[in-house]
């Protein structure tokens, strides 16, 4: 369709600058060559290592619910192998943790990574699981400075909420393994975006404040 267009456009140029009846726009966009343009996408940053106080950190865990990953092979075959081991470090280490999505989606969450008893509860309307909820209120009253987001779709509710984490001055973890999208070209630009976000991280800078760090759930250490 873009292609089209620009075609289209150039036609029209041509049809009125030389005072050509208006057939002239289909005749000029059949005799234009057709081009394709080739795109390069940007690299995916190195995942980076972080120490984190569990006192200060929390867990924020987005959309792993059966509705959503059994249409989505990357979700159960990427991101729900690396997030069970890495939930159970979570709670040994004690984090706080906060499970966010719709209301109609809360009793489907994947069995292996469920919520549990005392767990944050936020049923949002929107992507941004901080807009019109009370998590924001909730994380500062037990002193969260850091939050671990995980969850599906990087290039969505992981993405819209880090934003609305950091514009509240949190610091943002995103362990690459535990989030995906649609496609490969869909994730790799929702990493590239979470990074140009909020303080822009595009270095990958560990743990720069009220940014997102891009890590790995293997590279994420508890002290």
């Amino acid at each position: 369709m873009t292609l089209f267009r620009t075609v289209l456009m150039s036609g029209l140029a041509l049809a009125l600058s030389s005072a050509a009846p208006l057939y002239a726009l289909a005749a000029a966009a059949e005799r234009a060559p057709a081009k394709m343009i080739t795109l390069q996408m940007p690299a995916r940053p190195d995942p980076a290592p972080v120490t984190l106080d569990p006192k200060t950190t929390a867990l924020i865990v987005l959309d792993y619910v059966e509705d959503i990953c059994a249409k989505q092979p990357s979700c159960k075959n990427q991101m729900l192998p690396a997030m069970i081991p890495f939930l159970a470090r979570v709670r040994k280490a004690g984090l706080t943790v906060a499970y966010g999505t719709r209301e109609q989606n809360w009793t489907h969450w994947l069995k292996e990574v469920a919520p549990a008893a005392g767990d944050i509860k936020v049923i949002n309307t929107a992507q941004d699981r901080f807009y019109n909820t009370d998590l924001d209120k909730t994380l500062k009253a037990k002193g969260i400075k850091t939050l671990i987001m995980v969850g599906w779709k990087v290039s969505g509710s992981v993405t819209y909420t880090s934003v609305g984490a950091m514009a509240r001055d949190y610091t943002v973890v995103i362990p690459m393994d535990t989030t995906s999208a649609g496609s490969d070209y869909e994730t790799t630009i929702g990493f590239y975006n979470v990074l140009n976000s909020g303080t822009a991280n595009l270095t990958n800078e560990p743990l720069k404040p009220r940014s997102v760090t891009l890590s790995r759930t293997d590279m994420i250490t508890f002290q």
